[in-house]
């Protein structure tokens, strides 16, 4: 893909990551989660003569708006282990640059229908991302881990939700019953889903909360112990769901009384494979990974089975709503920002005609798969 059709794309990219942006911890004790990415506590117009970097009819994006979004969104990638060459770096600032004026210009066509669609669509996702991480303190950790405080990932959200509106009803994408029905018979290991289980698990991390570093023999043998009392207490038949709420110190899943679903392939080898050995009720002995010692509880086996045409319906409409914006978008975007006489005043910030390398900034998000529903 060349850079200038990249950079029109920016805006369209927000629609791709906006239902993508929290997701639960697949790992016990796994995610870093409690290390949070770095945030800038001085806004750039504190540092810096605030000039403006672009502007047209109805648009006006200040060097400051542009730091302030470039630093967080790098600071997100970071955050996430996604490093970020020098090249890749300027690519980047030119598809945020683009990005803001975009949305104003979407923003200015945005009707009541199209704002109240969006609020609600947003609202809906920070519910059922509250749902997926297990409670209000799993979020506000993974926000932290981001980056992001509520308001700001609300805000996003609503600005992705918004132009998904507004760019459905201008561009009248419309996706009808027989449309899903074809992707459904065309794809159908998009929508088959593997061996699964149900489990909660009790963690006794060995390893520093702080440093991540390995405990001290002494300081193990007072974790086995501890463990070892934790699982007489799960076999004599003790609330299995609040001695995790007490004792666990997995962040991920203890507010959730310890529960994960998962298939085969997510968890480390050691806790999966015993997962998958218990019968329904059953406790685990001891199972030691690199975090710690665990006690698993099974709960439920679910076989692998495919998802019926009612259950994915929902999320294939919204993906092919998005494919079709993916398509027409770009010219679309393109034709809006000429007519409102659009002008970079940074030269340094205005496209180029090279090529954007598969797997930069600039190129298109990731594989193309419908989600599957959200289980539980």
């Amino acid at each position: 893909m060349s850079m200038d059709k990249a950079i029109k794309c920016s805006v369209l990219i927000v629609l791709a990551i906006s239902q993508a942006a929290l997701t639960a911890g697949e790992l016990p004790a796994g995610s870093n989660d409690t290390a949070a990415a770095a945030k800038p506590t001085m806004k750039a117009a504190d540092l810096f003569p605030d000039s403006v970097v672009a502007k047209g009819k109805g648009v006006e994006v200040k060097r400051s708006q542009l730091d302030d979004e470039a630093i967080r969104v790098k600071a997100q990638m970071s955050a996430r282990g996604q490093a970020i060459a020098a090249d890749q770096s300027s690519l980047l600032d030119k598809q945020v640059l683009q990005q803001l004026i975009q949305l104003q210009l979407i923003k200015d066509k945005a009707n009541d229908a199209d704002k109240a669609t969006a609020k609600k669509e947003a609202d809906r996702l920070l519910d059922d991302a509250k749902t997926q991480l297990g409670s209000d303190d799993a979020l506000n950790l993974r926000l932290k881990a981001q980056g992001l405080t509520r308001d700001e990932l609300l805000s996003k959200w609503t600005d992705g939700e918004l132009a998904k509106a507004v760019l459905i009803r201008e561009l009248k994408v419309n996706v009808t019953a027989s449309d899903i029905q074809k992707f459904y018979d065309e794809n159908p290991s998009q929508f088959e889903e593997p061996e699964m289980v149900r489990a909660s698990h009790i963690l006794l991390s060995t390893r520093d909360a702080v440093s991540g570093k390995e405990l001290s023999d002494e300081q193990k043998a007072a974790k086995r112990k501890l463990a070892e009392d934790l699982l007489k207490r799960a076999r004599a038949g003790e609330d299995f769901a609040r001695l995790a709420k007490e004792n666990s110190e997995d962040p991920g899943s203890k507010d959730k009384g310890g529960e994960y679903k998962f298939p085969r392939g997510q968890m480390v080898k050691e806790f999966e494979t015993a997962a998958f050995a218990l019968n329904t009720n059953q406790v685990s002995d001891i199972v030691t990974t690199q975090f710690g010692y665990h006690i698993i509880k099974l709960s439920e086996k679910y076989p692998a089975r495919k998802h019926e045409l009612a259950e994915v319906s929902p999320k294939v409409k919204d993906y092919l709503t998005q494919q079709a914006i993916q398509k027409q978008g770009p010219e679309y975007l393109d034709k809006i920002t000429k007519e409102a006489g659009v002008e970079i005043l940074d030269d340094s910030l205005k496209p180029v005609g090279t090529t954007a390398t598969e797997g930069s900034p600039g190129a298109q998000p990731g594989a193309q798969t419908v989600p599957k529903p959200a289980t539980k």
